[in-house]
């Protein structure tokens, strides 16, 4: 559920992570997002939810963009796009997406239990789910009663999932064995070096018709389309960002 200065895009892989509690377990006001996108969306586009080309490295072909009318939002427009022939051409979407309880956090300023989804550009670390593998090419981990994520700050397991029969996973985890918000989800690559208070179990996962605690989701039905299409080799990124 969990940052960071605006960069061109799919420069740096990042990741949103929720807090203390299930991502959708909140709900949350917001403006809904409009819709209409252009079908194809050239490099260097000046379309304010369009990818840009100048930082686009060559080996990112698969990107998410979630953008989100102000700070305090909870909806956001994601638009799923592929790099093809030297131009991002749009692949699924747009869709609402919906985000932290307390919106978006500005460049930089994330952190544990905002109730805020982080901005930046992320990759994906792994998926998972409570339901079994729907055909995902992403390595895929069930979730079972066992399973939580140390979203504790003080622990040295901060950010990790944790098989509690096993390791103490910290004061207050998340359990990952949550319907039907992560009956498939995948993890965003935030604060990948567990840095502590920066936030952490930051996901894509399931909607539940609220907002989240600073993760991003969508329909299960939208949701699956986007997971089965990425693909590992083309090194997927989401970027979460703000444009009034």
């Amino acid at each position: 559920m969990l940052l960071r200065s605006a960069r061109p895009i799919a420069v740096v892989a990042l990741l949103v992570l929720p807090a203390t509690t299930a991502c959708a377990a909140y709900g949350g006001a917001g403006a809904r997002v409009g819709a209409a996108a252009p079908a194809k969306v050239a490099v260097g586009s000046s379309s304010a939810a369009a990818p840009t080309s100048a930082a686009t490295p060559r080996k990112i072909t698969q990107l998410i963009t979630v953008t989100a009318t102000s700070h305090s939002s909870t909806y956001a427009r994601l638009v799923v796009y592929h790099w093809s022939h030297g131009h991002w051409v749009k692949k699924f979407g747009p869709w609402t997406a919906r985000v932290g309880y307390n919106g978006i956090a500005a460049p930089g300023t994330k952190r544990e239990g905002d109730g805020k989804t982080p901005s930046g550009d992320y990759g994906f670390q792994f998926f998972f789910g409570v339901l079994r593998n729907p055909g995902v090419a992403f390595a895929y981990r069930r979730a079972r009663t066992y399973d939580v994520w140390d979203d504790d700050p003080s622990s040295p397991n901060y950010n990790e999932w944790i098989d509690d029969r096993y390791k103490n996973p910290g004061q207050y985890p998340e359990p990952m064995y949550n319907r039907p918000a992560y009956n498939y989800s995948a993890v965003i690559a935030y604060n990948t070096k567990r840095v502590p208070g920066l936030g952490s179990a930051i996901f894509l996962h399931v909607g539940i018709a609220s907002s989240t605690a600073g993760c991003v989701s969508l329909p299960q039905r939208e949701l699956l389309e986007v997971l089965r299409w990425l693909r590992p080799g083309e090194d997927p990124h989401i970027d979460i960002s703000v444009r009034g």
